[in-house]
């Protein structure tokens, strides 16, 4: 496939999110970050700070009931809701009926980082991809989708942003990594058009596309490629749907403001040194980079 010939090239970036003067909590978006399990707080944790420096108005944190005091004693500005688990820690079934009574007050969701892929995982990830709200899907939902033979139909007109690396990217298309890496662009533009979903191929020179216009990243560097560096970025992206952005252009934005976050976070910190839990420090930085 040409993209040149089939897909608009997006080089600028789109305006921020305004931010009113006599704006409040709900003016800015509330945010539901569906994420963690035993051993895996941290992701919903780095999940919720993209949210928080992300701009958006109220962010909940919905895990597992045995590691909501934990992520509710890491940073005080943000809400949790206990969801029943399972004994190895991972959301049970029940969780789903909770879930729906949350999402429904909620403006944008992201879901999957830590969540694991247990069937009981599997159901409430594919009833969360029915909710007519816009959706960051990222992490274990991808895995979730995967094994089960792609990505199901969202509702009409619904946003749907998927983010994965080129090893998720390659279990969504029964495809190598090679040949994901290889033909980056074309992959992605291909998924996008033919599921109607915005996908954000992240690595370098991440890949943003919704099938009909495509951007690539310029901003991010070597010191990203660490564990929990995508979380950030599901919440991040979450933040900016819930404050009313379009797919395209909240993927777009996020994922320069991200990647810039990580440039900065490098020159005072080095590559080698850099850690995820770095980057929403950075993202206050970067947000004043774009004045």
């Amino acid at each position: 496939m040409n993209v040149g010939k089939r897909v608009e090239i997006v080089d600028s970036l789109p305006e921020r999110p305004s931010r009113p003067t006599d704006g409040h909590k709900g003016t800015f978006g509330r945010v539901l970050i569906v994420a963690g399990s035993r051993g895996m707080s941290g992701a919903a944790g780095l999940a919720g700070l993209g949210a928080l420096r992300g701009g958006a108005g109220m962010v909940t944190l919905a895990v597992p009931e045995k590691i909501q005091s934990i992520v509710a004693m890491a940073e005080p500005s943000w809400l949790t809701v206990a969801l029943p688990d399972t004994t190895d820690g991972e959301l049970s079934k029940s969780a789903a009926l909770v879930l729906d009574s949350v999402v429904t007050h909620q403006t944008a969701i992201g879901i999957g980082p830590g969540l694991g892929q247990s069937p009981d995982v599997n159901e409430i990830v594919h009833r969360i991809y029915e909710t007519p709200k816009p959706l960051v899907v990222d992490a274990d939902a991808l895995n979730v989708f995967a094994a089960a033979g792609g990505v199901p139909d969202a509702p009409k007109n619904a946003t749907r942003v998927l983010t994965p690396h080129p090893g998720e990217f390659a279990r969504l298309t029964n495809r190598t990594i090679d040949d994901v890496i290889q033909h980056r662009q074309e992959l992605a533009v291909e998924f996008a058009y033919r599921r109607g979903v915005v996908v954000v191929l992240k690595g370098p020179g991440t890949v943003i596309t919704d099938g009909k216009r495509l951007a690539v990243n310029a901003t991010g560097n070597s010191g990203m490629a660490t564990g929990g560096s995508g979380d950030v970025l599901t919440g991040l992206l979450t933040a900016l749907l819930a404050q009313g952005m379009t797919g395209f252009d909240a993927a777009q934005l996020g994922v320069h403001l991200h990647g810039l976050a990580g440039d900065l976070a490098a020159r005072d910190l080095s590559e080698p040194g850099l850690i995820a839990s770095d980057l929403p420090k950075y993202i206050v930085m970067a947000w004043n980079s774009l004045d």
